[in-house]
């Protein structure tokens, strides 16, 4: 017979509320933040009312011996012995409502979980403006759990009740009333039934096991264990954590410093898998967990000296990881690639882990800041554009760690980092594999992105106009009309034509940067009688002088250059057309890499 993984529990409400205010019980956000809907913690009130099942909660034992304290500050009486694997959602949502705590959203905003009772119909609703109104209702139960707060609730509930009615209140009336709210108020002694992982159990068991039994979970991974071990062990580590990523999302009220960019917004989880990266050389999660809870990969014991020392690591790398002076240093990075905005980003993993690259420069190879910025750029420019980490990101990168043993010394860092982009960017790269890539219709790919920042480093304009793309492409600036992608060859004409296939029609390579009043002017006419019409209005020939007129010419010249424009490519034929243009444009992505090159 297969030995036991758990032994089961019953709790009270009370109970379990009291054991998370002791620490006792850890509370963390293992799934994500609440996701609950207002509604349902409603229903879960309303279904423990009437003495229905809600279902039972899965905990995990973390091994701590009793009174055992967390590291570092804390508010909690001790370290966790139970971590909550499934239930998180209901019990935060009880936790809440019986301590009239706020509860945190996806979106980082705090919100009070107002549940109202109406004693007489014995019903539950979500707190409105017209519930508040109506002396029926207790509009917020969490006032009955209030220290000391019951009886004076109930009066004033009472009381309003009473002059609110006509009739008033019969003593049976308020009997009847008290009663219904005292088997509200008993709900903290409300049962629960648990089942207890034991200590021994692994992260990857109790992950199979959470799917098994609940297959509307969100999956778990490696790094929402970890950040439940913070939780544990350092609480204050993934508050600053979760604080880093929340402030990164939105800008500073008073617009003073902040993590807040317009190329990422990271989860904590994300920040995490950098730290992991630059204090343990990791990538791949799997044993990180182990070594945080002070295991000893080859013998298999647990050290508690072993979790301290595994936990300053982490906390040092994690103090780097979030000093906006680091972060704001590596951001330019990706700038200088040519990268200026969420929307050109196609890849968060090569972000995240060129940061990390970025951090071991500057911490371990003591790479300077301003020796660091070009290798970093041309990194970011060659993974991004060749989906370095699109399969199987982790992997990769713990090959690219692992590739990093024998490196030593500042130049040696850099030098290997040039390497790889150099070892990349080969011949057959620019005359084949980049021209596949974008012989595509994807509106957002690697390949169009890399196209894109060549573009913003090589300062081009947009065509027939004396705009830069990268004003146009400016995240900062929201504007109901800006620069638009015109079809070169327009749909209306492919249409007759006789070329109506979205794939063919929306290529990457008959699309091309204008200002939208030319895009509206050129409509779905003919390149044949549009080109020519837009070529002599940029000229405007017999304006001006001799010299100007040599200037507009080679105006147009580099904007046909940079948007990859054939000599007389509006009397090409369509197909012919879109092969010359990828490798023009293949062309231009390359010069932008050269420049970067010289950086």
């Amino acid at each position: 017979m297969p030995s036991q993984l758990f032994s089961d529990s019953t709790y009270t409400v009370g109970g379990l509320v009291e054991d998370i205010d002791k620490g006792e019980v850890a509370l963390p956000d293992i799934q994500r933040p609440f996701v609950w809907t207002p509604t349902k913690a409603r229903n879960l009130f309303d279904s423990m009312y009437k003495g229905f099942p809600v279902g039972y909660l899965l905990f995990w034992r973390t091994g701590i011996e009793p009174g055992t304290r967390p590291i570092g500050s804390t508010s909690k009486q001790a370290a966790p012995r139970l971590l909550i694997v499934d239930g998180q959602q209901r019990l935060t949502c009880l936790y809440s409502v019986l301590t009239n705590t706020p509860v945190l959203h996806d979106d980082y905003t705090e919100t009070r979980m107002r549940i109202a009772f109406c004693p007489a119909t014995e019903e539950f609703a979500v707190t409105d403006a017209a519930v508040e109104r109506n002396p029926e209702w207790i509009p917020d139960i969490s006032e009955l759990w209030k220290p000391d707060n019951r009886k004076k609730t109930v009066r004033a509930y009472l009381k309003a009740l009473a002059a609110y009615r006509e009739e008033g209140l019969t003593d049976e009336e308020k009997d009847r009333l008290d009663d219904a709210i005292d088997r509200l108020y008993a709900l903290q002694d409300y049962p629960f039934k648990g089942v207890e992982l034991y200590s021994h159990v692994d992260e990857e068991q109790v992950a199979d096991i959470f799917v098994r039994i609940n297959s509307e979970g969100v999956a778990l991974n490696t790094a929402d264990f970890i950040l439940t071990l913070m939780s544990v062990w350092w609480d204050k580590g993934r508050t600053e954590l979760e604080l880093f990523a929340r402030q990164a999302k939105a800008p500073h009220a008073s617009g003073g410093p902040s993590p807040h960019n317009h190329l990422i917004r990271p989860d904590p989880d994300q920040l995490l898998r950098v730290e992991v990266a630059v204090a343990f050389r990791r990538a791949v999660l799997k044993y990180v967990y182990s070594l945080l809870r002070g295991k000893d990969l080859e013998t298999g014991e647990f050290s508690p000296e072993r979790r301290d020392a595994q936990f300053e690591l982490l906390r040092s790398a994690q103090d780097d990881t979030l000093d906006l002076t680091n972060w704001h240093e590596y951001l330019r990075c990706i700038t200088t690639a040519g990268f200026t905005s969420a929307r050109m980003i196609s890849s968060s993993a090569a972000v995240l882990y060129g940061y990390s690259l970025w951090l071991m420069g500057r911490r371990d190879y003591r790479v300077s800041v301003a020796a660091l910025r070009g290798p970093i750029a041309r990194w970011f420019f060659t993974s991004h554009t060749t989906g370095r980490y699109s399969a199987s990101p982790e992997s990769r990168f713990e090959s690219d760690l692992n590739a990093l043993q024998d490196v030593s010394g500042a130049s040696g860092f850099t030098d290997h980092l040039d390497r790889i982009c150099n070892d990349t960017f080969t011949g057959d790269y620019w005359a084949i594999t980049y021209r596949n890539e974008i012989a595509t219709s994807a509106s957002k790919s690697p390949a169009l992105s890399a196209y894109f920042a060549a573009l913003n480093v090589l300062g081009a304009e947009v065509l027939f106009s004396t705009q830069k793309v990268s004003a146009m492409l400016d995240p900062a600036v929201v504007s109901t009309k800006g620069v638009e992608r015109h079809h070169l060859f327009p749909k209306g004409h492919l249409k007759r034509r006789g070329i109506t296939d979205t794939r063919r029609v929306n290529q990457i390579a008959n699309l091309a940067f204008v200002e939208w009043f030319t895009n509206i002017g050129i409509s779905d006419d003919d390149p044949g009688k549009y080109w020519p019409a837009q070529v002599a209005a940029m000229l405007k020939p017999g304006e001006r002088s001799a010299e100007a007129q040599g200037q507009r010419r080679e105006r147009l010249q580099r904007q046909m250059h940079w948007h990859g424009l054939p000599e007389d490519w509006h009397q090409m034929d369509y197909e012919d057309f879109l092969v010359a243009r990828r490798g023009m444009i293949s062309d231009v992505v390359r010069e932008g890499w050269e420049v970067l090159r010289s950086l």
